[in-house]
């Protein structure tokens, strides 16, 4: 349990006012030259992933429909098309971006913990 008390600050971010821009995570790559880097990275591949979410889930169903006609097979192959293609595009972007060698979670945890004592520091 003690993994979730620790994260529950993050997890409950935007509910207690926390939020960041782009221009924050420029921010904490001049202040931090190791994290920075890496989380700048991951949103880059957070969106590749999702876009081959998009385009996956829509190749797949389109296709389904197209050849079946079948409206719960249509469904059924859309939410496969959007695993495989957030898969493949979260893969293909993690090695483009080469994240493998980094440890993303404690790039992510401590860009967040900065973020949140930025914003203590402003209230």
């Amino acid at each position: 349990m003690g993994f979730l008390e620790h994260h529950k600050k993050f997890i409950d971010a935007a509910e207690k006012g926390i939020k960041w821009s782009s221009s924050d995570v420029q921010s904490f790559i001049s202040i931090d030259p190791i994290h920075g880097p890496v989380v700048e990275n991951a949103r880059k591949a957070a969106k590749v992933a999702a876009i081959g979410s998009a385009v996956g889930a829509l190749h797949l169903g389109g296709t389904a429909w197209r050849y079946s006609k079948s409206p719960h097979g249509a469904v059924l192959a859309l939410g496969l098309g959007a695993v495989v293609g957030y898969t493949v595009g979260k893969e293909a972007a993690s090695h483009y971006y080469q994240l493998y060698r980094a440890d993303t979670m404690a790039s992510q945890v401590k860009f967040l913990e900065w973020v949140a004592t930025k914003s203590e520091v402003r209230s």
